[in-house]
């Protein structure tokens, strides 16, 4: 009987040894969900909401398609990149202070199986819709003008009534971003890889870029994607400077996936507090929630899925300096309003996320002939000498 002690007594420390370790443990996930929690209200608290009640956008808005078997709601989304630089220390090249700078009407298929991105020529001589001022005062009535005045008349609504207009596409849901904040992004994932063909100088914009392949950070990722003048052969410096841009959202798309942000906590947190902060959203899609819930229905989408092209445009006969959008924009929209895949009429403008390096032959890949000619003798040496051409032309190297 007087063993019996001796027996148990070793267990007893094992006892305390085991809730010491509970112990800690709950107090390590009671600390991690807090973290939690305080990281998940503070990049909600950061979005803004643009309020566009009211009636601001019209009555006549387009008729949404949706595909009967379709597992979700097709996404139309437009991407409004806001050169109002209110609050920015320094000079960005350029002064054209509350303009739009940039335009991508983001469509994401009802399937989720394929995203496109379409550049919107700011230069493109538009017929736009009567909008109310921003600044409160009135309506104003519209009419001939370039694209993206509706944004300094009437702010993101005006541009997203312009659009729904000109396309006959309902708009899900708009995102403006500011380039201050981009450039906050841009920085979180470490930078952007870009390829720069020639030595850049413009004296316009105040812009310097070196020749050569390399990454790009701050100040100097935003004048890459600004750049208009002193970079490519094209008449019309807002053409290369679009495609420019795409291959920089490819690239910037490709790293912001991979692996070494995804698996980085922190490098993801400071790109998530970055974006949150850079971005104003209609009231729908304005909450972390919202956002999170549509980037996790699309995350299936593979990078050569995702898309970037511009629509089909043509010169401006009463003003060489200005552009209209070509007759066959109407198959485009009609395909994206239908929900149906591009097709192989637009394939050769399609710049994909799946690659290295924004403006290289080795970021993305492009669909149409020059991808399809590899291997076909003469057509496809000359397919590659278009394609050589095309970059050149664009400022982006072959």
């Amino acid at each position: 009987m007087s063993e019996t002690p001796a027996e148990h007594g070793p267990a007893r420390p094992r006892r305390r040894v085991l809730k010491t370790v509970a112990l800690c443990l709950t107090t390590v996930l009671v600390v991690v969900l807090a973290v939690g929690f305080v990281a998940y209200r503070h990049l909600d608290g950061n979005i803004t909401s643009i309020p566009v009640g009211g009636g601001v956008l019209g009555t006549d808005r387009p008729t949404e398609v949706v595909p009967s078997d379709a597992p979700h709601r097709p996404q139309n989304i437009l991407l409004i990149g806001s050169d109002t630089r209110q609050g920015q220390s320094g000079h960005i090249g350029g002064d054209t202070p509350g303009l739009s700078d940039t335009t991508i009407l983001l469509h994401v298929s009802a399937d989720r199986s394929r995203a496109y991105g379409v550049s919107l020529p700011r230069d493109a001589m538009v017929q736009r819709p009567p909008c109310r001022r921003k600044d409160g005062h009135g309506t104003d009535p519209g009419g001939l003008s370039m694209f993206n005045a509706a944004y300094a008349v009437g702010g993101a609504a005006c541009t997203v009534k312009t659009v729904e207009r000109l396309t006959r596409i309902r708009l899900s849901h708009f995102v403006v971003v500011d380039f201050d904040g981009f450039r906050t992004m841009v920085d979180a994932l470490g930078g952007v890889q870009v390829c720069v063909p020639t030595e850049v100088n413009d004296t316009t914009g105040h812009i310097s870029l070196p020749a050569g392949t390399y990454t790009v950070k701050g100040h100097r990722a935003l004048d890459y994607v600004r750049v208009r003048h002193d970079l490519g052969t094209a008449e019309n410096g807002d053409i290369g400077r679009m495609k420019r841009q795409q291959a920089f959202l490819a690239s910037m798309t490709n790293k912001a996936v991979s692996a070494g942000t995804l698996a980085n906590p922190y490098r993801l947190y400071r790109f998530l507090d970055a974006a949150t902060k850079s971005v104003s959203t209609d009231p729908g899609l304005a909450s972390l929630k919202r956002l999170t819930g549509l980037v996790s229905s699309v995350r299936g989408i593979g990078l050569d899925h995702i898309g970037f092209l511009t629509v089909p445009f043509e010169s401006y006969a009463p003003d060489p300096n200005r552009l209209q959008w070509a007759p066959s924009a109407d198959r485009l929209w009609k395909r994206i309003r239908n929900d149906d895949p591009v097709g192989r009429r637009f394939a050769d403008d399609v710049t994909t996320a799946a690659g290295d390096g924004a403006g290289g032959s080795g970021h993305g890949a492009r669909g149409g002939s020059a991808k399809a000619g590899a291997g076909r003798g003469d057509a496809g040496h000359q397919d590659s000498a278009a394609a050589r051409e095309r970059a050149a032309e664009n400022g982006l190297c072959a």
